[in-house]
Formats: structure tokens, C-alpha cells, sequence
């Protein structure tokens, strides 16, 4: 077994430890063998542990599994596209145009008085999913457009000059809205992996499990994306189509992530760095099996640390990304000439 396949057991056996103790840990700690009671054996368990388990921690569990491995994936065909090492799932406006459609909804049209909980019922949870899949679907319509007119970096500032103009509107909303409504758009906008029940799980699970899908047949074109866009039309790459294809799936993971889990910020930039770093390979073979394996276990340590033993209530999830996902950046921008070689630079 070479050392890549290490790497990847490695990751697996972590993954499934990561799982273990997120479902095992929290405000009330629950063993391995009622873990296995609670999921096979099914005899002699405690309903109420039972319960906890199956309705609430593995839903939660698998959710931050699936939502890490697409927001990295996304991430990392970002980097590849833009040959920018700093770019993240939402640098093209996915994630602001989410939090538009979200804000409309929750600010603007819902009834007055009406407030959502963190815990959104069915109704109030499907509600923010789709405003968010429209404000995201909205915003990649307009750069799918443009990305047949445009080079590749030009597309990126328009992605930010969406991200800025969306986030100026938000912004305004938020000035003009009731209190109570607030408090729901700031719920949502923390993110949180434990909205997703097995009702959602339906359309979450193959929704992200298409995106990735979609990755595969691109695996070619984003090598050759690597040294620029002359080198991969050289190699008989359809540039445009690539790119749209390519965007298009990482966009289309960003959304269904962000209209289910919230804006979850730092995963998708902090992942594919640590899986260069570990792997030393600039093959996207390699890497999109590990972005999707650290993805996960980046996202379950964080969910682990958000709910953590002993807290009565869980710490807003994008402020623990982002303190995992900080020291990545730094270390990414320390090792610049490491980045520049993988980036063609």
C-alpha cells in the first residue's frame, strides 16, 4: 500500500472517530455501546438515549459530514479555477446571494411578529431553504452569463462586486427590521448543522451527493487548470464549457449547503490547503478524495467543539470555523512560495 492509500485510510479512521464522538458527546454523553444499541442492535437500549441518537445527533452528524466534504470540493475547484490559493466557495456572491434571499424572507415578507427559533420547525426551515436556493440560483444564473463573455479573473471581481452590492442590501434590510425578525436572520446566518432532520436529509444528501458527482468527469480539466487557461486549451480542453461546468457544481455545492446549513464559512478555504500540504501532489485524483475526507472531519471537529460537553447551548458554528480556518490562512500566505509552484506561478 503506497502512501497516498495511507493517507486515505488514515483520514477514513479519523472521520469515523470524529463521527463516533459526535454523536457520543454532548450535553449528555452517550457510550460507544449504546451507540451501537441505538443504531444495530436495537435490544435493551434506553428509548430516551435511542431517541437522542437516531432522531437528533446522527442526522446532525451525517449533515456536517456531507456538508464539509462540498464546501471543500467547492473550495478547493475555486482555487483550481481562479489560481488564487486565498479563493473560497463563496467568492463568487453564492453565499451573499443566499443571505439576500434568506433576508428578503425572514425581514421583509414574513408575518409580523412571527420569529424563528434556532431550532426551526418544518415549515420555518423549509422556507429559509428555498429563499436561500433562490438567492444563490439567482446570483449563479448572472455569472454563468458572464462567464462565456469574460476571462477568468474578470469573473471574480464581478463575483465581489455582487458580494459587496448584495451585502449593502442586507445590510439596509437589516437597518429597517423588527427586532424578532433579526434574531431569526442572525440564527440562520451563525450556521448550524443540527437543522437538517431526516425529512430534509432526502433532498440535502442528494443534492450535495450530485454535486460531487459532477466533479469527477473534470478532474482533467482542472490539472490542466493549474498551469492557466492557454495551457488547458492547448491540451485540448473547451476552456468555456469547463469553466462553466466546473463553477456551476461548486456553486451548486455552496448553495445546497448554505440554504440547509447556513452560511459555514472558512471550511471551504481551510480544507484543500491541508490536503496539499499532507499529499504533496497537485493531481485533483488525489486531491477531491481528500478535500471531501478533510472536509468532513474538519467540519465534524468543529460541529464536536461547538456543542461541546458541558456547554448548555451551542456556540455559533461559523465563529469555530473560523478559528480553525484562520491559522490555515496564515500558514497559506507564510508558504507563498510553496503555493506558487502548485498554482503555476
Amino acid at each position: 500500500m503506497n502512501r497516498v492509500s495511507l493517507l486515505l485510510v488514515g483520514l477514513v479512521l479519523l472521520n469515523l472517530g470524529a463521527l463516533i464522538l459526535n454523536i457520543g458527546l454532548g450535553s449528555v454523553s452517550i457510550s460507544v455501546v449504546d451507540i451501537w444499541g441505538a443504531l444495530v442492535a436495537r435490544e435493551n437500549v434506553d428509548t430516551v438515549l435511542s431517541g437522542i441518537v437516531v432522531e437528533f445527533r446522527l442526522p446532525r452528524a451525517l449533515t456536517a459530514m456531507l456538508a464539509g466534504a462540498a464546501l471543500s470540493v467547492s473550495g478547493l475547484m475555486m482555487q483550481t479555477v481562479f489560481r488564487n490559493p486565498l479563493a473560497d466557495p463563496f467568492v463568487l456572491g453564492v453565499n451573499g446571494g443566499a443571505s439576500l434571499g434568506v433576508a428578503i424572507a425572514l425581514l421583509v415578507l414574513a408575518p409580523s411578529g412571527v420569529a424563528l427559533t434556532q431550532s426551526l420547525n418544518l415549515s420555518g426551515h423549509i422556507l429559509v431553504v428555498v429563499a436561500a436556493s433562490a438567492g444563490a440560483g439567482a446570483v449563479l444564473m448572472v455569472l454563468l452569463v458572464f462567464a462565456r463573455r469574460v476571462d477568468v479573473m474578470s469573473l471574480l471581481i464581478l463575483g465581489l462586486m455582487i458580494s459587496y452590492g448584495v451585502g449593502a442590501i442586507v445590510s439596509i434590510l437589516i437597518f429597517y427590521s423588527m427586532a424578532d425578525r433579526l434574531q431569526s436572520f442572525f440564527n440562520w446566518s451563525f450556521g448550524n448543522f443540527g437543522s437538517v432532520t431526516w425529512t430534509h436529509f432526502i433532498v440535502f444528501a442528494p443534492s450535495v451527493v450530485l454535486g460531487l458527482a459532477a466533479v469527477v468527469p473534470q478532474l482533467k480539466s482542472l490539472d490542466a487548470f493549474l498551469l492557466g487557461e492557454r495551457y488547458a486549451s492547448s491540451m485540448g480542453v473547451n476552456v468555456r464549457r469547463s469553466r462553466i461546468l466546473i463553477l456551476g457544481s461548486a456553486s451548486l455545492l455552496a448553495g445546497v449547503v448554505t440554504g440547509f446549513c447556513g452560511p459555514i464559512g472558512f471550511v471551504g478555504i481551510a480544507a484543500p490547503h491541508f490536503c496539499r500540504l499532507l499529499f504533496r501532489t497537485p493531481s485533483h485524483r488525489v486531491l477531491v478524495p481528500s478535500a471531501i475526507l478533510f472536509g468532513s472531519l474538519i467540519a465534524l471537529i468543529a460541529d464536536l467543539i461547538a456543542k461541546a460537553p458541558g456547554i448548555e447551548a451551542t456556540l455559533p458554528l461559523n465563529a469555530v470555523t473560523a478559528l480553525i480556518g484562520a491559522p490555515v490562512v496564515v500558514a497559506a500566505l507564510l508558504k507563498q512560495r510553496n503555493l506558487r509552484k502548485v498554482f503555476g506561478g
